[in-house]
């Protein structure tokens, strides 16, 4: 079955409840933080241009991820990265993930794109990317980022006096470490 991978507009709003059902489900079953999103604000990453969403050809839902800026666009984040239960393990991830990057880089193409994950294949994801691991220090500064982390099962960090530890891995792709230099050999 083919499945189209694109940039989201309003047209897709229809999805919205579906997408946010799916990362809930997904992150009941994983047994991790997944900070929960309502489908108004999906549908404002959407009607912004600031999502992707995968769409197979008979109109179900396959996958969605969507970019939010922070640090007055210093630092763009990819977040929300979903596939739907059934069209899992056909490559449909990554498909999302380099479109969300590539629209991260058109559209903020000085900024530092960073991904927050419990899960290692959207680390391996963002490693062939570019991205490398770093500490939260080195990601946004912004206090609204971090208060999406208050939708997160693991959420406050000390409850009732005992410790739940973020599970969370940092990933950033700095643009400034990955200009290509050009080779004296090719400018003659």
């Amino acid at each position: 079955m083919q499945v189209d991978v694109m940039v989201a507009n309003e047209s897709h709003a229809v999805y919205a409840d579906e997408i946010c059902e799916e990362v809930f489900i997904s992150a009941r079953e994983r047994g991790t933080g997944i900070a929960r999103r309502t489908p108004e604000y999906v549908i404002e990453k959407m009607m912004a241009g600031k999502a992707v969403i995968a769409i197979a050809e008979d109109g179900r839902f396959a996958g969605f991820s969507y970019i939010e800026t922070w640090g007055h666009k210093q630092f763009v984040a990819n977040s929300g990265l979903i596939v739907a239960h059934g069209f899992r393990g056909m490559g449909i991830a990554m498909r999302i993930k380099r479109r969300i990057f590539q629209l991260s880089r058109e559209l903020f193409p000085e900024a530092k794109i960073f991904s927050i994950t419990t899960g290692a294949a959207v680390m391996k994801m963002n490693y062939e990317l570019g991205f490398r691991p770093v500490p939260f220090a080195l990601l946004t500064d912004d206090p609204e980022f971090w208060k999406g982390c208050q939708g997160c099962r693991n959420f406050p960090i000390l409850e009732s006096n005992q410790y739940k530890m973020c599970l969370c891995t940092g990933l950033l792709y700095d643009p400034a470490e990955h200009i290509e230099v050009e080779s004296p050999a090719l400018t003659k």
